[in-house]
Parts: structure tokens; C-alpha cells; sequence
């Protein structure tokens, strides 16, 4: 979603959707709805409901106004918050970790708007933010440079102030009271470049204490960042727009920075090596396929080298259905390690919040869900558990998905996921045959047929015999006693441990032959009633006679059927 911004602001939106292949560069634009004030210069943020967030400007009618002004893309419409406690002009604003928004007024005040509940807190003095960035901290801090010096503050959540931190070592501030942007680093410190050729290097203290700062690398050339785009990439680099540090400039060179040899190396511009554009008019975006979108004479993808950082993936740990048609991702990580492409001030275009990516596995497809109520926007948040909802695209043909979660163009591990008729059936009475998304082409299945007590429960390649056909009777909500259509024998969890094979028994309607159902991934996991235990193909194997056993509930495709 991008504006049009120039002369004095404009008030005009645009939607970029990707060709059917997840191709940005072969993607389509499309007009939205505008906006009632025009803006140039101004803070937004993507919203953790979904809607979109602008407040303040530089230049246009929002400059220098008391309303923000929120864009709902299920309706396409813009409509006003409450009123704000102050006027704002080329203000910062960033997405706190409780989904509320810190909005500065561009000089010595701030306030938080709350979008659940559309209301703003009352101004509060804080040290001047005029022509800064805002970066956000691994514990949820907010660090800033306070303008034109060296002093340098941070925002404290936990008690709604700010504290000064350390002093820098070098001038950062430069040509016009200019700065460039800051970036939490992978390894969790902060990067920040200067509109002199100097850059900065944070080290957080963890807690309300100061942290540290070193001086970094000289940036070469004799470049700077007078109001210039970066932006932190998948593999962990930050791309940088720099020119000269003596004025805006007419020409924009490009850098990348490598964190972990704390370098700068120089990567060719869009068609050459420069962009005939001063760096202050640049913008960039990273998208989901981990290119980078960039904006200077024209519109252009910058694709990186290497693999995504492994440090900065997601990981789903599950994916469960609701009752109103959505459903529930949960992970690790889905926010990232950053908060994506920055600006020295005012231009936002953090990304920090999770991406569901759906890729059709017959036909390549690509699909993007619509993501909401996200947990947290916290950033580098570890093994913490984080989840957000989903809703599938209206018309997503029916099949077998690869599922991402995408955080700033980093991509998990696809998770099997299926959509619609071809997803099989809600457990109901009747006979029903089991897929696990594990081995698609096998069903749960009765070894050889046998009808002995403690016979083995396999998988086994799907062949349509009686062995793979299951009986489903009702023994409670959602809870199901599974017969074997062969005889009186059911499937039996046996005793409550972990990585206990299921056997086929004599049906005697006891806890252990009782199994719970419930969606999950697009299909259904069955947790035994007696052990807790989810139903389980052992190593997540596709071979045929790969035992079926008891395992601990984790939400992965070893634990996820279909039903037809």
C-alpha cells in the first residue's frame, strides 16, 4: 500500500498486488480510496486489526492538524480518530508491543492512541524528537538520538517515560540537522547511520540503565545519510541510500552494511551505478519474498544474495481453525528481528508483524491471507510463543497449500495446509478413511487386516480395502470411538506414555478407545481422551508400515489428518 506524495503532499493511495506466481515485479497496481487531508512527510503504521494508521505531515492539510486518519481494507475507507492531544507535523510514531501507538509531535511531547478502544492518552513531555528515528529494542524500549547533538534517551514502556542513556562518541547529526536510520542488528545491538560519514554502534543494557555506544564504520566515499532510506533484508544485511553529506544532492549510491564484519560494500543502483535522485526522496519497503521494494527516479526490486538469516526465521508450531471461518497461527518469531525498512525521519515503513503466505503445491500458485489480532509486535522475541489470526482470500481454489508465516521477507518452514473439499470432511458418524499431511498419498491403516487384539496401526499406501476404512461412532462432543470396519475392534491409545504404538482391541468403550477431535492445519488432530496424547505418525514418516503411536500434541503434519 503506497501514496502519492509529491509537490506538497497528496492524499491519493495505491494497492501492489502480486502476479499469480507471488511475482511483485509482474505485479498490479490498483487505486484505493484517498484520504481526506493530503500529507507529505508523516507517520504511519500498519495497525494490529489490519487497518492502517497515518497521523501529521510535513507538508499538506494534515501538517500541523490534531487528526490521524485510519484506512480499513475491508472496506476500503478512510475514516478520523479521536482527536489528538497535540498538532503534529513530520512526527515519529511506532507500534508499542501492546498494539497501541507512540506518537511524538515532532518536538517535545507525546502521547499513546489506543485502536481498540479509539482514544488517546494525554501529552507528556520527553526530549526533543525533531528530525530523529525511533528504534525498537529487544525489550520492547524505544531508543532514540535527541536532536542535533549527541545526547541520547530511551523510552520505557513499564512506566510511560523516558531516560536518558549514554552520549555518543562521533557526531551523527549533520547537513540541515539531518540524520539517518537506526537498526536493531541481529545480534541485538543498534546500528545507526549518520548524515555525516559517521555511524553509531548501541549496546543495550537489557534494563532502564544506559547502554553503550562505540563509533562504527566510516561510511565510504565520504557519503552520509542527509533523510535517506535503509533497509535491515532477510540475510541480515542493511541496504543503504547515501550521497553527499554537504546537501540533499542529485544523486543516490548504494551500500550494503554487513553486521557481522561491521562493512560496508557497494551493490550497483537500479540501472547503474547510482540512482540520478537525491537520497531524501527515497523510500524503501521489504516484501514478503524478500526483495526490497525502492523508490527513487522510479519504481524498482532489489533482490539479495545469500538465504535468509536463519536467526530471523519463523517457526509455526501450529495452525488451528475457528468457529467464525478464521484460524489461529501460532509460533515463534513471527514478528522478526527487526523493524524492516527504516528512514532517518519522516517516512515509517516497519513490517514488523506476521505474513501468511499460502503456495497451491499442484499449481504454484501464490495466495496471502489477511492477518489480525496479532499477539505482540514485539521484535527478537525468541522461543516465546506468539500467534495471530488469519482469514484465507474470498475465491482461494480448494487443495493442498505449503503454509508460511513471513516476517520481513523471512520465510518458516511450510506447514501442510488444506483448503476446502478436497480438505476432507468434519469428523462425523460414519465411515471415514484418514490421510495424515505427512504422507498424503497413505491412509491410517490395520496391518494385513488382522482382527487380534494388539494388532499393529500403521500407514500404508491408499488402496481403497477395509483395513483402511474407519467407523466413526459418537461418544461425546467432538469425541469418537474408532472401529476398524472389519469387526468389534477399535483403535487404542494403550497406556498414557509418550511414543506408545496404538493397537487395535476389543471395543469396551473405555478412555483409552476414546479420541477428541478438533482443527488444526487445515485438517483435524485427535488427542486421545485417557493420555492427552495427540494420534501420531512416528518420525513423521511416509513409508508404508510406518507406525502410528501417541506423542505429545505439537501441531505438526505427523499429527494432522484429513478425513474423506
Amino acid at each position: 500500500m503506497c501514496a502519492n506524495g509529491g509537490g506538497s503532499g497528496g492524499n491519493t493511495w495505491y494497492k501492489l498486488t502480486p502476479d499469480s506466481k507471488g511475482s511483485y515485479k509482474n505485479g498490479t497496481w490498483t487505486q484505493l480510496a484517498s484520504m481526506v487531508d493530503t500529507r507529505l512527510y508523516y507517520s504511519s503504521q500498519v495497525l494490529p486489526n489490519g487497518n492502517v494508521y497515518v497521523a501529521g505531515g510535513e507538508y499538506g492539510t494534515g501538517g500541523g492538524d490534531a487528526r490521524a486518519e485510519i484506512y480499513n481494507p475491508l472496506t476500503n475507507s478512510w475514516s478520523f480518530t479521536a482527536g489528538m492531544p497535540f498538532t503534529t507535523t513530520d512526527a515519529e510514531s511506532i507500534l508499542l508491543a501492546n498494539g497501541n501507538i507512540l506518537q511524538s509531535n515532532s518536538q517535545s511531547n507525546f502521547a499513546q492512541y489506543n485502536p481498540n478502544n479509539n482514544t488517546w492518552s494525554g501529552s507528556i513531555g520527553m526530549p526533543d524528537t525533531n528530525e530523529t528515528d525511533w528504534v525498537q529494542l529487544a525489550d520492547d524500549s524505544v531508543l532514540e538520538i535527541i536532536s542535533y547533538g549527541r545526547n541520547t534517551a530511551r523510552y520505557i514502556p513499564s512506566s510511560n517515560s523516558w531516560v536518558n542513556d549514554a552520549t555518543l562518541p562521533v557526531d551523527l547529526y549533520g547537513y540541515g540537522g539531518e540524520l539517518g536510520s537506526g537498526h536493531l542488528l541481529p545480534n541485538g545491538k543498534v546500528f545507526w547511520l549518520g548524515a555525516t560519514s559517521n555511524t553509531a554502534i548501541y549496546t543495550p543494557s537489557g534494563n532502564s540503565n544506559p547502554g553503550s555506544w562505540v563509533a562504527g564504520p566510516q561510511i565510504p566515499g565520504g557519503n552520509g545519510a542527509v533523510d535517506s532510506s535503509a533497509a535491515m533484508m532477510a540475510n541480515g544485511n542493511i541496504l543503504c541510500a547515501l550521497g553527499t553529506t554537504t546537501g540533499f544532492g542529485s544523486s543516490t549510491v548504494f551500500y550494503e552494511y554487513n553486521y557481522s564484519t561491521n562493512s560496508f560494500t557497494q551493490v550497483n543502483g537500479p540501472t547503474g551505478t547510482s540512482d540520478g535522485t537525491a537520497p531524501f526522496t527515497t523510500s524503501m519497503l521489504d516484501l514478503p519474498d524478500g526483495s526490497v521494494l525502492y523508490q527513487g527516479t522510479g519504481l524498482y526490486l532489489y533482490t539479495p544474495s545469500g538465504s535468509p538469516l536463519a536467526a530471523g526465521k519463523p517457526n509455526i508450531t501450529g495452525v488451528t481453525a475457528n468457529s467464525d471461518g478464521s484460524y489461529t497461527l501460532t509460533g515463534t518469531l513471527l514478528n522478526g528481528i527487526s523493524q524492516g525498512a527504516k528512514y532517518g525521519d519522516d517516512k515509517e515503513m516497519n513490517s514488523n508483524y506476521p505474513i501468511v503466505r499460502l503456495t497451491n503445491t499442484s499449481t504454484g500458485n501464490v495466495y496471502y491471507a489477511r492477518t489480525y489480532s496479532w499477539s505482540s509486535t514485539s521484535i527478537m522475541t525468541g522461543t516465546r510463543s506468539l500467534n495471530t489470526h488469519f482469514k484465507l482470500p474470498s475465491g482461494i481454489p480448494n487443495g493442498t497449500y505449503n503454509l508460511v508465516s513471513v516476517a520481513n521477507g523471512n520465510p518458516s518452514n511450510a506447514v501442510s495446509f488444506t483448503v476446502g473439499s478436497t480438505g476432507g470432511v468434519p469428523p462425523s458418524a460414519g465411515v471415514h478413511t484418514l490421510t495424515p499431511a505427512c504422507a498424503t498419498g497413505s491412509r491410517l491403516d490395520d496391518n494385513a487386516g488382522g482382527t487380534t487384539n494388539g494388532n499393529k496401526i500403521q500407514i500404508w499406501t491408499a488402496n481403497g480395502s477395509q483395513p483402511q476404512n474407519w467407523n466413526f461412532a459418537s461418544v461425546g462432543t467432538n469425541t469418537w470411538n474408532l472401529a476398524v470396519n472389519l469387526g468389534p475392534y477399535c483403535l487404542d491409545g494403550g497406556a498414557a506414555q509418550v511414543g506408545t504404538a496404538t493397537q487395535l482391541w476389543t471395543c469396551n468403550g473405555t478412555a483409552d478407545q476414546a479420541w477428541i477431535s478438533a482443527p488444526i492445519n487445515g485438517g483435524y488432530k485427535f488427542t486421545s481422551q485417557q493420555s492427552g496424547l495427540c494420534l501420531d505418525v512416528n518420525g513423521a514418516g511416509s513409508a508404508n508400515g510406518t507406525v502410528v503411536q501417541s506423542w505429545t500434541c505439537n501441531g505438526t503434519p505427523a499429527q494432522t489428518w484429513t478425513l474423506h
